[in-house]
């Protein structure tokens, strides 16, 4: 057998770093913090309804099967609440309870967890109020 020359091997070499680098290069994936500016996404879950309440708590709400259970979304768990029968706006799941009322809504998880004067946040900033004294007009 004939010992290769060592040009056939720069031969093979050159042939095939030619090849790969006609095959364009490799892309990077598109990783979240590169890039592009992040894009602030919602954070209210889909298909829910957000509610502040007393002491700056927040907690939305998903209505489920035309209105007959509602599902209830914290920042550290979600559960499962069923209309409680006979008691319209009122849903349960013999611990948790939350009362959907014209004015408020309030979630109670006895002994622990008591959401109260809960309404949906207004889209407006609040105005700010006028002051009583105004300055004296111009001439």
């Amino acid at each position: 057998m004939k010992p290769r020359s060592p040009f056939s091997a720069v031969l093979v070499l050159a042939t095939f770093s030619l090849l790969a680098a006609g095959c364009g290069g490799v892309a990077m994936p598109s990783l979240p913090f590169m890039g592009e500016k992040n894009i602030e996404r919602s954070r209210v879950p889909v298909n829910s309804t957000a509610y502040q309440c007393a002491g700056g708590k927040r907690f939305y709400v998903r209505m489920l099967e035309n209105g007959a259970s509602a599902w209830v979304i914290l920042p550290e768990r979600e559960f499962r609440l069923d209309r409680v029968a006979g008691e319209a706006g009122r849903f349960g799941n013999g611990k948790a309870v939350l009362t959907v009322g014209s004015e408020e809504v309030s979630l109670v998880d006895a002994p622990t967890l008591s959401f109260t004067g809960c309404k949906i946040p207004s889209a407006e900033p609040p105005k700010p109020e006028s002051s009583k004294a105004e300055a004296p007009a111009k001439k």
